[in-house]
């Protein structure tokens, strides 16, 4: 099995997109700024945006999801401006999506919001797990829609690009519900066995006793850049929507000497597919296996609010509503003296960091040792002089408010993490 693209297109081949949304009461997020990060997401695969359009309903129209007006327009707007595809900015039922390829003739692509989103993952996964993952959800969003979607690979309306990154490369186009749901199944199975062993190599974590912090926010908040800078790593990192989809955990040496672990994790996004986040739930597990969560905010933007509600959401869904959270809000080299002070009032248990330039990181990393240390048991011991790695051990993982050398071994008072309180309890003193 490959995970190479269903087509090849040259970079220099940039397609023309026209992007279209409906407004719709109670919407958290404006049409406004929700099509401007359709804009980025297209951009991301490989299309200039050359139009936009937009729609007032009070629900789609279920035939084809905006009114039979504005879908004549799109014709004459596919035609005048010699688009290549027309980008929807919710997701399309797969009869919605079938009725507008028909309009819109054989030369200009239909897909929505989640087959872009899954053509970006689908460009910049690179573990074996990432495209596995990736190829799950695609093979699902794929599914309903196997009719439509062969019928239009069949006369070769998809011709590469943006939105036909989907599979593993079929030559066939006879590939029917059957093999698909074959297909799904064995890539499940083989996640199962790469989730098996991660969830080894976190128990190991678990028992070693060490502090576990999961970075997560929306997509191009600067996790990466804010791993990097804790850990002096050289994580992947650029100013685009998803350019790191694969976990990565680094550890961090903290001021007592005290290891930690960060986890940095996929970027969220609102309207973000919920088979992607079933796909990528083991990787998603680095982040419901934390002990604390380091909730990472672009505060330039100027959406930022809606952004941390869209990360929210999706902590709720896989249940990690209720682990400890610290807000840090990052790019603050961006903002003016006054925006930082208007910013710090309104999120005053917050931390403000820069992964740029540096400001702030020595404040967030006390706030790391204090929240790790919070967890802690007090515990005084006395460690036989034939067990001398545990006391390297709590050396190394605990933090040691005194020491003494007695003749029947080594006395420690110190604060024990809560998973190696196992390890030094047979020694405890209790009087």
């Amino acid at each position: 099995m490959t995970n190479e693209p269903m087509y090849t297109i040259e970079q220099s081949s940039r397609e023309r997109a026209i992007l279209v949304g409906i407004e719709q009461a109670g919407s958290k997020w404006s049409m406004e700024s929700s099509l401007q990060e359709l804009s980025r997401l297209a951009d991301t695969a490989g299309a200039d945006t050359v139009g936009i359009t937009s729609q007032k309903l009070t629900s789609p129209n279920p035939r084809t999801f905006v009114g039979s007006g504005k879908a004549t327009q799109l014709v004459n707007m596919a035609g005048e401006l010699d688009a290549d595809i027309i980008i929807f900015d919710d997701e399309l039922t797969p009869s919605q999506q079938s009725n507008l390829e028909k309009l819109v003739g054989r030369d200009v692509k239909v897909i929505d919001r989640t087959a872009l989103i899954l053509d970006i993952f689908a460009l910049h996964a690179k573990t074996r797990e990432g495209r596995l993952q990736v190829q799950l959800a695609q093979n699902e969003y794929l599914y309903p829609r196997l009719r439509g979607m062969w019928a239009h690979l069949a006369s070769n309306r998809m011709g590469g690009g943006v939105g036909s990154r989907f599979g593993e490369g079929e030559s066939q186009l006879e590939v029917d519900r059957r093999m698909v749901r074959k297909r799904i199944t064995s890539i499940r199975r083989e996640l199962e066995h790469l989730s098996r062993i991660r969830g080894v190599q976190r128990e190991s974590r678990y028992n070693s006793g060490i502090f576990k912090i999961a970075l997560v926010g929306y997509t191009n908040a600067g996790k990466s850049s804010l791993l990097n800078r804790l850990t002096d790593s050289n994580v992947y990192a650029d100013d685009k929507l998803f350019a790191t989809l694969d976990s990565t955990t680094r550890k961090l040496i903290l001021p007592e000497g005290r290891e930690v672990t960060l986890s940095d994790t996929v970027g969220f996004i609102q309207k973000l597919p919920t088979t992607l986040v079933e796909a990528f739930k083991s990787t998603l597990d680095e982040i419901t296996n934390s002990d604390l969560i380091l909730h990472v905010v672009d505060a330039s933007s100027d959406s930022y609010e809606q952004q941390v509600d869209a990360v929210n959401d999706v902590l709720g869904q896989i249940g990690a509503e209720s682990i400890p959270k610290l807000t840090v809000f990052n790019k603050c080299d961006l903002l003016d003296s006054t925006a930082q002070q208007a910013l710090a009032f309104r999120n005053s248990m917050s931390i403000q960091v820069s992964a740029v330039m540096g400001t702030g990181i020595d404040e967030l990393i006390t706030r790391i040792a204090s929240a790790a240390a919070a967890t802690d048991s007090n515990m005084h011991v006395l460690i036989p002089y034939s067990r001398g790695e545990l006391v390297s051990l709590a050396h190394k993982r605990c933090r040691i408010s005194n020491e003494s050398h007695t003749e029947l071994g080594t006395s420690l008072i110190l604060r024990v993490p809560i998973g190696l309180e196992r390890e030094f309890k047979p020694f405890l003193i209790t009087s």
